[in-house]
Formats: structure tokens, C-alpha cells, sequence
């Protein structure tokens, strides 16, 4: 029993991720908002509660993105409740997604300092 719970919040979390999605994306054009994504979704199993991963497109202005969805995340709540089928929509809670920009971080010093070939010290 407990294995179709962990499904179901997979499924919900997957469709979340869509819809809050485009009601993000509209929300950055209607407000003037900086630039974000969705890049995940994870709802608790009494799916009361979703934490909304976004990533900026400038990472210096996630900051001020996250803090500006958070002031409107009612409004974007009841939006979500129009293009959802769900008995009770969860509390939605903004986190910023700093991995893509860890990730970049880590490809541009990868990229500036490459690594010297491999010495053959085999034959010494």
C-alpha cells in the first residue's frame, strides 16, 4: 500500500511541475518578475504542502525572484487550484534551485584551468 502513495506523489509532483510552471512563467510577464523556471516540484504525501524549485536565468537575481513569487504565492495558489483537479491544492513554498548554478561554476573552472596530459611514469 505504501509503494502507490510514493507513486502518486511522483504523478502529482510531475503535473504540479507543469502547471505551476506555466503559471510561473505567466506570472514573470504579468508582474515583471526576474526571469525564473520551474525545475522541480516535491509535494509531502498528504500532499498539503509543494516545494517549488525554480533557477534563475541571471543567478544574481534569484534572490529577489524567489523573495517576489513568495509575496504572490497565494494568488499563484488559486490559479493552480483553476487548472488542477484536486480535492485541496497545496500550500505552495518557493526554494531557489542553486544546482544549475553550482553546475556551471563547476564547468567554467573545468574549462579555464584544463588538466595537464597524463605523465607516463609507468616506464621509470
Amino acid at each position: 500500500m505504501a509503494t502507490k502513495s510514493f507513486h502518486r506523489t511522483d504523478r502529482v509532483s510531475a503535473q504540479l511541475r507543469r502547471d505551476i510552471g506555466q503559471i510561473v512563467h505567466q506570472a514573470v510577464r504579468e508582474f515583471g518578475l526576474p526571469s525564473v523556471s520551474v525545475s522541480d516540484v516535491e509535494v509531502t504525501r498528504d500532499l498539503a504542502h509543494a516545494k517549488v524549485f525554480v533557477t534563475a536565468l541571471m543567478a544574481e537575481q534569484g534572490p529577489a525572484a524567489v523573495k517576489a513569487l513568495k509575496e504572490i504565492a497565494p494568488e499563484l495558489r488559486y490559479r493552480l487550484g483553476q487548472a488542477v483537479r484536486m480535492r485541496h491544492v497545496p500550500e505552495i513554498h518557493f526554494h531557489y534551485d542553486d544546482s544549475v548554478d553550482k553546475g556551471e561554476r563547476i564547468d567554467k573552472l573545468l574549462r579555464d584551468n584544463p588538466t595537464p596530459p597524463p605523465t607516463d611514469d609507468a616506464n621509470d
